[in-house]
């Protein structure tokens, strides 16, 4: 009786693939599909003649196909009644264990291996096993996930490959701008100095190679590992297209490799090695543009209190055509005039920033309680503005209350966290400051402090110093009351510039429009 229920109704033999329809009566799952596909329009139950209105999914008898192996475990092989052939073509694509002729239709994790029935009842039968159907779709969602890492890895190469090449650009923007910085120097001067411009050129053009080279060899690095990922990409998709066994094994060994952080910014440092050039050209446009200038005056017999010559801020700069000269008026530099804010995330706790961020006050009543920022100054009592320069002509003036602070700019990246003169403005290799005093003033870069020339009067209060950024020029010109020159800085500018302060204690700096 038994056996009779073992038995497709459609074949009249053992099961073969038991599948089981919406009615619950249960066929061979080749018989079901031949007979279905016999029938243009009525499909139903060969059993129980119930008639479904679309084709039902078929859905495996997994206790069935258990019971029908146990069944013919110590029977003969039969061929199918249907189609004569015998019952291993029918489990066709099926995978057929070699020992028990028997699909594969169970995963043994222990041994790691798909297996019949028969091995996972007497053979694995205290191991952990899966379905087979159920492990393929978990090593399809791995896969799945590994395809994403993968992805990510892709779009985190392909992002540093655009960085790089857009940072390659800049750098060599920036080293054209030194480059002509020099080259609109050493044009003004006289034709012994033209060999000492072709040895300079030289070497920015190496230092151009060089950079360039170093940054070529990293986008080479990331094409090769963007390459390496597609191909991993496209071994996943032949994986997915392998027999479920085949992937099974196959997919154990595809691991997502680790890569290393490849830099992609590109580093110009010509500036401390061309700061012995600089200021010798510096120190002879001076005197070509300003000492000699005074000279043929008064040689020219020219009134020296009556020449509006000296009545307007002199640049000791050799402009170039790109260079428009300053105006003698006020309202010549109130034309290059730019408004500047404060930047509270900078702010050292010392100081108090208000008036819309255009106050700075340093407390003596102590620090403030401030949040962590890695942009903020932890030691030293300083403040950037948000506003940053990379080109063009800059104006604008500031209001000390007493002379104790450190007027300037530099480069974004000025050291925040050290203790210590390093992170002031003007005492590193980045930045360039006016420093007040009670007693003078003082020019400061790269630690080292240079005479200023003009003076004025430290006990008036408070001061108000003007400051004028020409970035293609090359100088960082301040000013004082009545826009009387003070002093000029004169360098090849390679990063964005921020303008700084320094304030001592009880100190206010207001950023201000200038006078009308």
């Amino acid at each position: 009786m038994m056996e009779d229920h073992m038995q497709c109704t459609i074949c009249l033999d053992s099961f073969k693939i038991p599948v089981t329809i919406p009615c619950g009566h249960t066929f061979c799952k080749v018989c079901i599909s031949k007979f279905w596909d016999s029938k243009d329009k009525d499909i139903h139950c060969p059993y129980c003649k119930l008639t479904f209105a679309t084709r039902p999914q078929l859905n495996r008898n997994v206790s069935m196909a258990i019971l029908s192996e146990v069944a013919v475990t110590h029977s003969p092989t039969k061929r199918d009644v249907c189609t004569g052939a015998s019952v291993l073509t029918d489990l066709e694509p099926e995978q057929i264990c070699e020992r028990h002729q028997k699909p594969l239709v169970i995963y043994c994790r222990n041994d790691g291996m798909c297996v019949c029935y028969e091995c996972s009842v007497y053979e694995c039968k205290a191991h952990d096993k899966i379905l087979v159907d159920e492990e393929r779709k978990n090593r399809e969602a791995a896969l799945k996930k590994k395809s994403a890492e993968f992805k990510k890895h892709q779009e985190t190469t392909e992002r540093n490959r655009l960085e790089l090449m857009e940072s390659m650009e800049k750098a060599k923007v920036s080293l054209q701008q030194t480059s002509l910085w020099v080259n609109n120097k050493f044009s003004q001067l006289i034709k012994v100095l033209a060999e000492k411009q072709e040895v300079t050129q030289l070497f920015l053009d190496e230092q151009q190679e060089m950079t360039v080279s170093h940054a070529e060899e990293r986008l080479a690095m990331l094409e090769e590992r963007a390459t390496q990922l597609e191909a991993h990409q496209e071994e996943i998709s032949s994986l997915c297209s392998l027999p479920t066994c085949q992937l099974i094994k196959n997919s154990r060994f595809m691991e997502v490799p680790r890569f290393s952080d490849i830099p992609v910014d590109v580093h110009v440092s010509v500036q401390e090695k061309l700061m012995p050039i600089t200021d010798v050209l510096s120190r002879v446009s001076k005197l070509v543009c300003e000492d000699l200038e005074r000279a043929v005056q008064v040689s020219g017999g020219q009134d020296k209190e009556g020449s509006p010559q000296d009545k307007r801020p002199i640049l000791a700069v050799v402009p170039s055509p790109a260079t428009p000269s300053y105006p003698a008026e006020k309202e010549g530099l109130s034309a290059y005039h730019c408004n500047l804010t404060f930047d509270p995330r900078t702010a050292n706790a010392h100081l108090r920033l208000s008036q819309s961020n255009m106050r700075a006050e340093h407390l003596t009543s102590g620090p403030r309680s401030v949040p962590a920022d890695e942009s903020r100054f932890d030691h030293t009592w300083q403040v950037l503005c948000f506003q940053s320069f990379t080109h063009g002509q800059h104006y604008w003036e500031l209001e000390v209350s007493k002379p104790w602070a450190y007027l300037g700019v530099t480069y974004p990246n000025i050291p925040r966290k050290e203790k210590g003169k390093r992170c002031m403005v003007g005492m590193n290799e980045l930045s360039w400051s006016l420093q007040l005093d009670e007693r003078q003033l003082s020019a400061w870069h790269a630690g080292c402090r240079e005479q200023v020339v003009g003076q004025i009067q430290l006990n008036a209060q408070p001061l108000r110093i003007g400051m004028l950024l020409d970035y293609e020029a090359g100088t960082l010109t301040y000013y004082g009351e009545g826009q009387v020159r003070l002093h000029a800085f004169h360098c090849a500018f390679t990063q964005a510039l921020l303008p700084a302060c320094w304030i001592g204690e009880g100190v206010t700096v207001t950023l201000c429009e200038p006078r009308a």
